[in-house]
């Protein structure tokens, strides 16, 4: 009752503090932050691994089950395993303990995933490693359709126009988009007229990989000459 005697004793005091509780409190609310996920604290990371062309069942005998074997033997504080394996994508989660160091599982996991290369199928590029917790899940997917544009171009859009416009979006994890055509070269082979210069289908893949040369630009003077 001690709050009581104070009021009636200090009357203006209690009246300033409720107008000022009145005026403050719309500022508060409008400035304090809001989530309606709550904070799960159990960090995860995808390795999203990806070889066109292969499906799933390759995918998850020659890719998915290497990797898992590379991440049980070298990664700390690991809590459980998911994996999934599509037509030509292969993604697995790692679920780590609370009290795991994120940042040395990260580390590790970016290790192990460039160490495993030499043990894939041929052609394997690095995969996407990312970062998140248990409460953050996807909330948005676009959809791109055309009716005029080729799916290639389509591909093209979405990786290199409108994912690095949506990557700026503060606190966003933008993977790249599932779906369309990636650019390629396809090449037919005449078997026959191959074989009857005794050459084969890999010296056509050497020949068209010595020409895809990037040259560094500049000059070098050796003695008397500069190249």
């Amino acid at each position: 009752m001690w709050i009581v005697a104070l009021a009636l004793r200090r009357p203006y005091t209690f009246i300033v503090m409720a107008l000022l509780i009145l005026i403050l409190s719309p500022v508060v609310i409008f400035r304090t932050a809001t989530d309606i996920f709550p904070d799960i604290d159990i960090p995860v990371i995808s390795v999203v691994w990806n070889y066109s062309g292969l499906s799933p069942k390759d995918m998850a005998d020659h890719i998915t089950s290497m990797t898992e074997r590379g991440l049980t033997t070298l990664v700390n504080d690991i809590d459980h395993i998911d994996s999934q394996s599509l037509n030509g994508v292969a993604v697995v989660k790692i679920f780590f303990r609370p009290s795991a160091n994120i940042q040395t599982a990260l580390a590790q996991v970016t290790a192990i995933s460039q160490t495993i290369i030499r043990q894939l199928p041929t052609g394997t590029t690095p995969p996407l490693v990312i970062q998140y917790s248990a409460s953050s899940v996807p909330i948005l997917q676009i959809g791109l359709s055309s009716k005029t544009l080729p799916e290639q171009q389509l591909n093209d859009v979405a990786l290199n126009f409108l994912r690095t416009q949506l990557i700026t979006v503060q606190g966003a994890a933008i993977p790249y988009p599932f779906g369309g055509k990636s650019r390629l070269v396809s090449v037919d082979i005449d078997t026959p007229a191959l074989q009857a210069k005794h050459l084969s289908s890999v010296d056509v893949v050497n020949a068209i990989s010595a020409q895809n040369l990037i040259l560094p630009s500049g000059t070098a003077k050796l003695g008397d000459l500069e190249y």
